[in-house]
């Protein structure tokens, strides 16, 4: 069994914890080396809103407003308050049950792991809790759990942090989870269409719009920098080249009234055979936190089949999932066919993840 902690017990850490209670088979790959979904367990969460910290899992996932399609009865590990740092924004920092105080003091997040044998750690901070997310990420590797990073904080190639995993022969997959089938996979595989079929990409946007507590944080816009460059570099980094100018990709809004669906609007607008022009537009319109559970659940057994296999002293981010389920992947110059093709091989332990080495975070 794996045993997984969940940073941040919200729409997406409740879509986790649903899909495995049904042992979901519509993931992105049903069986890794042998692991299904079943062979997932989630043990404990650290959050920072009142109505979620000393409660089970259970009852704190459900305090969300994910759809519920399976009961979350089973999760009796607990949520512990966890260091808050600068992981609420602040707009909301007095409303609902978010803690006010942005030093209170959280539990032992070592401790607490080592306490309950995690295995893997998921964090699901919301875009822009830079401090938090890496303070999680040092923690997880001192208590020994690979660590799978949902969020753009370009974690991956902090060489900090890598060197911490990699000394201990730790998995890392990062950053910045795509989802199933999203905004960014679909704009990414448009991209690399104009590409393969030599038309030139004039100009494009991406807006996003939602109504979850992901989309409502997203409203301090000092918090986006990070996520703009993920968004944006998943899709330049496989499309034809575009001035910078005619290039706009990002979160937009939040609507409250949408809960937990995502909308999506791509335009593409490019030039093919003497100039002609060609235009593509598209509406996608998703559930925005199964989208990213059917992700997660492959990294988690990734991550830890990885760990099992690694030598002391070999671990760090590995190449073929980070490029496969990641945004913002340590190699951002892997296409997504050729990311999964590996991912298939290494499904049928046919072959191993393999660790990337170099990189630098400036190139970000």
């Amino acid at each position: 069994m794996i045993r997984v902690a969940v940073v941040g017990v919200g729409n997406c850490a409740s879509s986790l914890m649903q899909a495995v209670t049904m042992n979901e088979t519509r993931c992105i790959t049903p069986t890794i080396n042998g692991l299904t979904v079943a062979d997932i367990d989630v043990v404990c969460g650290f959050d920072v809103d009142s109505r979620k910290v000393h409660q089970t899992l259970a009852v704190a996932a459900a305090k969300n407003n994910a759809v519920m399609r399976a009961s979350l009865s089973r999760f009796h590990g607990p949520v512990y308050l966890g260091p808050r740092l600068d992981g609420v924004a602040e707009h909301m920092c007095d409303e609902d049950g978010f803690l006010p105080h942005i030093d209170t003091v959280g539990v032992d997040v070592v401790e607490a792991l080592r306490e309950h044998d995690v295995d893997v750690v998921v964090n699901y901070l919301p875009v822009g809790s830079e401090q938090a997310a890496r303070r999680y990420a040092r923690s997880a590797a001192l208590a020994g759990c690979a660590f799978v990073n949902c969020m753009p904080t370009f974690l991956s190639v902090d060489h900090e942090v890598q060197r911490m995993y990699e000394t201990r022969g730790l998995a890392f997959i990062g950053d910045d989870v795509k989802s199933q089938l999203g905004a960014t996979i679909v704009h990414r595989a448009l991209a690399e269409l104009f590409k393969m079929r030599n038309v030139k990409l004039s100009r494009t946007y991406q807006l996003n719009t939602g109504g979850n507590t992901d989309f409502r944080n997203m409203l301090e816009r000092a918090r986006l920098v990070s996520k703009k460059i993920s968004k944006t570099q998943a899709v330049t980094s496989v499309a034809p080249p575009i001035a910078a100018e005619h290039l706009h990709i990002g979160p937009s809004d939040f609507v409250p009234w949408l809960g937990d669906t995502k909308m999506a609007f791509i335009r593409m607008e490019g030039e093919g055979c003497m100039g002609a022009p060609i235009e593509i537009e598209l509406k996608l319109t998703v559930e925005d936190s199964p989208n990213s559970a059917g992700v997660v659940l492959d990294c988690i057994r990734h991550a830890h089949i990885a760990t099992i296999n690694m030598p002391m002293g070999g671990g760090g981010a590995l190449r073929y999932a980070s490029a496969a389920y990641m945004k913002s992947p340590p190699c951002m110059e892997m296409s997504d066919f050729n990311a999964m093709s590996a991912i298939e091989a290494i499904a049928c332990g046919e072959m191993d993840d393999v660790v990337y080495q170099g990189g630098h975070a400036d190139e970000l």
